[in-house]
């Protein structure tokens, strides 16, 4: 398909990759792979700056105080929409960034 094409809309949709129809392509950083997504705020602990989010197909992933206090965030209430930056698949999946998503 013709790159015209592609930046018109035209043409088949872009796949998402692992866990979320709304996720973004993966970004290189030397030697690890970063998958950029979205997902909602389903738990948050003020005390430890950890919590859960839900990705949209509905799998819980947990993320610890490192990826909240990497996103510059002060507090997170359930049901926030929030963008995620990922490293790992499956069960290995880790969260490393935490952020509201914003449009």
């Amino acid at each position: 398909m013709p790159p015209s094409a592609r930046r018109s809309g035209l043409g088949p949709p872009e796949t998402a990759g692992s866990g979320s129809a709304e996720a973004e392509p993966e970004v290189g950083r030397p030697g690890i792979r970063v998958a950029l997504m979205h997902a909602t705020s389903y738990t948050y602990d003020p005390e430890t700056r950890s919590g859960s989010v839900l990705l949209d197909d509905g799998t819980p992933v947990e993320f610890d105080a490192a990826a909240f206090d990497a996103g510059g965030l002060r507090l997170l209430r359930p049901g926030q929409r929030v963008r995620l930056e990922t490293e790992g698949a499956g069960e290995g999946l880790r969260i490393t960034l935490v952020t509201l998503q914003t449009l």
